[in-house]
């Protein structure tokens, strides 16, 4: 395993990080934890551990996996581990209070090393966090907490005025190989010396963990997994990346990944290079470099629909063959809430875009292409994982 240090928390954090949402029994609290699902939840936390991978990170929201982990983490070697939970910052303190005393409880730790405000996504969630703030410093003054941070889905700008506010000291976020949107919220970080740890690259980054044949030829000689650990922590501002695991086999291909991690810059580039050809073959060069231009964002649009989100998913659809990861995607609009906001095509031919697509110079031809999308991807609807239970 390698480290970094984690920003001006100073800790050294392992590049690969155990994320907890994925091998929980359930989203749902209550629901009774089988012997099975206990055993195999505790063979991929020592598989972590024994790996280098020390970091464990959870969150309120994911259900019972905060109670499955107090079974086990009081076992380990408490200055050897790295924990973080989340915590959802909410307009009421109190309430948010009580779920952090909740989180401890179920963990049964006298403290944390990283507490995160949950779920940044907007303007209103951010104005949460600040009202909660002063909880977390206090909790951080009696030794609970040491290093505070938060967590988001939201796009860049979001990102960017919650770093400025200078109340964090990391940020875990979106960031991969198909979305470098929020790039510009991993530069302003950096410049103020904030940890950065990604969130969901297998699952937000693609749906790796069941790639697209297409996919999986143009990233040889790395399964597209490991490609995007090696993506992403080729660059020195990323610190490490948040994997979730159903068994402990599942760490082997980000464990590989590590041991290649010194040669990325030889790897890399040529599988760059067929991923940049297949979008041009598949789109035309001239999309590729101008699609985004003029887009508006989905609040702006008539019927709210999502224009840069759509057109997205069509890019990797067509040009990777990621029908499935699109299906996935396209169908939580309009139930993703803060998570994944804004609605999908249905209602294009309704709508007059015309105002809205101004700016564009593919402004002719998006309503035709937001229709295809729609008869492409168009499936039941979705909802987040934790929206199951």
């Amino acid at each position: 395993m390698q480290y970094r240090r984690f920003g001006k928390t100073e800790l050294r954090v392992p590049v690969i990080t155990c994320g907890a949402m994925r091998f929980q029994q359930s989203f749902r609290d209550e629901e009774p934890v089988t012997d099975e699902n206990q055993q195999d939840l505790e063979a991929c936390v020592r598989r972590a551990v024994e790996s280098g991978i020390n970091h464990i990170e959870t969150a309120r929201g994911y259900g019972t996996s905060e109670a499955q982990l107090g079974r086990v983490l009081p076992q380990l070697p408490r200055n050897e581990i790295l924990v973080q939970t989340k915590v959802a910052p909410d307009d009421d303190t109190a309430k948010f209070a009580a779920n952090f005393e909740k989180s401890m409880n179920l963990l049964q730790l006298d403290y944390l090393d990283l507490f995160a405000m949950h779920g940044i996504n907007d303007d209103a969630a951010l104005d949460a966090a600040m009202r909660c703030i002063e909880r977390a410093l206090a909790w951080q003054r009696e030794g609970r907490i040491r290093h505070i941070g938060f967590s988001t889905h939201g796009p860049a700008a979001v990102v960017v005025r919650a770093v400025e506010t200078d109340a964090f000291a990391y940020v875990n976020l979106h960031w991969f190989y198909i979305d470098d949107t929020r790039w510009p919220a991993i530069e302003a970080a950096h410049k103020r010396d904030m940890g950065v740890m990604i969130i969901s690259p297998n699952d937000k980054g693609g749906m790796l963990y069941n790639p697209s044949p297409k996919l999986v030829q143009l990233t040889d000689p790395l399964a597209p997994m490991a490609f995007n650990d090696l993506y992403c922590l080729s660059r020195p501002e990323v610190h490490t990346v948040s994997q979730g695991v159903m068994r402990p086999d599942d760490f082997n291909v980000h464990i590989e990944a590590v041991e290649r991690l010194d040669a990325s810059a030889e790897i890399l580039p040529p599988i760059l290079k067929r991923l940049d050809d297949a979008m041009v073959q598949a789109l035309g060069k001239n999309w590729v470099e101008t699609w985004r231009v003029g887009l508006p964002e989905w609040r702006e649009t008539p019927g709210n629909v999502n224009i840069p989100i759509i057109l997205w998913l069509r890019n990797l659809a067509l040009a990777f063959d990621m029908i499935e990861y699109g299906k996935m995607r396209y169908n939580l609009l309009g139930r993703g809430g803060s998570w994944f906001p804004g609605e999908n095509a249905a209602r294009v031919d309704e709508l007059d875009l015309a105002d809205v697509l101004r700016n564009s110079p593919h402004a002719d031809k998006i309503p035709a292409l937001l229709k295809e999308t729609h008869q492409l991807l168009a499936d039941k609807p979705r909802k987040r994982l934790q929206q199951d239970g």
